[in-house]
This record gives structure tokens, C-alpha cells and sequence, in this order.
């Protein structure tokens, strides 16, 4: 079996106590690093050594013929990454136990998925992704606030989810933005306070349930029927709803506000509803992950 079936992209050791240190004074090739590990003894749960120097580091994958005995001697040796392609950084910050934090850090450095990067990060503790590449999901969401509530929830999540590699990007719908599709407007009417924005001209919030003016609403669906039972008028509406965006096709979390307790897929598109808790957006994410993977 090759490297790449046994390793294959965003390959981060878990748990990392497989994950051996040590400094190395001799030649970074393939023969010399086998020939200094070689029967060497070796702690049961290793299975790979980061061999590191000043300017260079290189990891190895070790096998032993007992795996019971505390400490045993190495029988194989094969080579993950030579100095060539590997990277070091040490970077307090980064949780070496996540993966998505590992990439986030290679795509920092503009590493590409040929790389190896070791990182010495929180309380200490090491740990390296191989081969970069991590899983790419869009989180639509409307700003103001920013950052938008359900990126920033997301991030949450995989920041403490066991979850493969992702990048979560970000693609805002800005109401500011959409306020232009109807510039001449007397007044505008948008769904609550809690975005904190206001126009040059006046601006009301659906929630507030104000006295009826000859307004714009930039709305979505469940406003407009808010709207008709408040007021028992139609009001002319820019759409807000991130499920309307266009789609491209890419992986993409979304919300809804038609959505109250339960999530749905449409094509590459996981919706959750508007206020999704972070177990919701989870579910969201490992869905998406699993439409990746069919």
C-alpha cells in the first residue's frame, strides 16, 4: 500500500502521544535517518518521530514487532516528509489536536498540499498535518453584525468538533449593499434592532412592530408574513434570505428562518434553521462532510 492510501491528505496522528520529538545531528536522507532509528528502543504508542535541527526537520513513521512490551526495539522504518517538504513553526496559539487549526496554519504559511508542517503549539504539545488540503464549505449569512452570527458559530464548532479539515469561508450578504437596489427609498424596514444598522433616511425594525410607513423592507419570506399580520398589506421588499442566493454548486452551510427545529439538504446546501444552536450547525457540518465523501 502506498503513502498516500496510508496517509492520505490532512493526515493529522491521533491521539498525538504517537507523535515522538527529538533533535538530530545527522544527514537528513532516507538511508541515514533509517540507520539512526533503527533498533533503537521505542516507547509502545510511537509510530512517528519528528527529527528536527535547527534549520530542518523530517518525519518518520516507525514499526516494532512487539507492540506490547512498554519499550521495544524498532524494526522498520519508513520516511513521511524530508526537509524538502517539511516545515516547522512554533506557534503558541494553534490547538495541535485540531485539524482545521493545522491547516489554517499551513494556509497562513502558503503551504501547499505537498507539505508536511509540524507545529509546536498550545501548552506545548506537538503535532503535524500532512498534505494540507482541507475541505472548503461556504457559510452564507447576512451582515451587519459581523462577523455574521452563523460563521462565527461555526468557527466554534470546528475549533471543539473531532472533525476532518476544513476552511470555513465566509460569503456575507451586506443589507447595506442590498439597500441600493432600491436607493430612492423614504424609509426602510428590515426584520430587527439586533443588526444595528441604520440609513440615511429612517430606518424601522419588523420586531418593533412600528406605526406603518411608505417603506422598502429588505426581508425574507417569514417578515413578509409578519408583515401581512401586523399591517394586512404587502410592502415592497428586497430579499434578504441567504437561501435565495445563487448557487454554484460548492458545499455550502445556509439558514433559514422558515426552518424551526430541523435541518435540510438541497443538492451541495445544508440549511439549519435561523437561530441554530451549535449542536444544529455540528449536524450541519458532519452532513456536508458526508456529501464530500459520497
Amino acid at each position: 500500500m502506498t503513502s498516500e492510501a496510508l496517509f492520505p491528505q490532512n493526515f493529522v496522528p491521533f491521539p498525538y502521544r504517537q507523535v515522538s520529538v527529538q533533535p538530530y545531528y545527522a544527514a537528513m536522507t532516507p538511508e541515514t535517518i533509517t540507520a539512526h532509528l533503527l533498533g533503537k528502543d521505542s516507547y509502545r504508542r510511537t509510530r512517528f518521530v519528528i527529527l528536527e535541527q535547527p534549520e530542518a526537520c523530517a518525519v518518520a513513521v516507525v514499526e516494532r514487532e512487539d507492540e506490547k512490551s512498554l519499550f521495544s526495539p524498532i524494526t522498520a522504518v519508513s520516511i513521511l516528509a524530508l526537509p524538502e517538504t517539511c516545515w516547522r513553526v512554533e506557534d503558541k496559539t494553534v490547538d495541535t489536536g485540531n485539524p482545521s487549526a493545522l491547516a489554517a496554519k499551513a494556509r497562513e504559511l502558503r503551504l501547499d498540499s505537498s507539505a508536511t508542517l509540524v507545529v509546536h503549539g498550545l501548552d506545548g504539545h506537538v503535532n503535524f498535518i500532512h498534505r494540507p488540503a482541507p475541505l472548503k464549505i461556504e457559510v452564507i449569512d447576512v451582515i451587519p453584525p459581523e462577523p455574521p452570527k452563523l460563521y462565527r458559530m461555526a468557527q466554534q464548532v470546528v475549533a471543539y468538533v473531532d472533525l476532518p479539515a476544513v476552511e470555513l469561508q465566509p460569503r456575507n450578504i451586506d443589507l447595506r449593499d442590498l439597500a441600493q437596489q432600491s436607493p430612492d427609498a423614504s424609509a426602510y424596514l428590515i426584520p430587527c434592532r439586533a443588526s444595528g444598522l441604520e440609513f440615511d433616511v429612517p430606518t424601522y425594525f419588523l420586531d418593533e412592530r412600528p406605526e406603518k410607513q411608505d417603506w422598502v423592507m429588505i426581508a425574507c419570506e417569514r417578515s413578509r408574513q409578519i408583515h401581512r399580520h401586523f399591517y394586512q398589506a404587502e410592502a415592497p421588499c428586497i430579499e434578504l434570505c441567504p437561501r435565495r442566493q445563487a448557487h454554484d454548486g460548492n458545499l455550502q452551510l445556509v439558514k433559514c428562518c422558515l426552518l424551526e427545529d430541523q435541518l435540510e439538504i438541497d443538492g451541495n446546501r445544508v440549511i439549519v434553521p435561523w437561530g441554530a444552536s451549535l449542536l444544529q450547525i455540528e449536524s450541519g457540518l458532519r452532513k456536508l462532510i458526508e456529501l464530500h465523501e459520497q
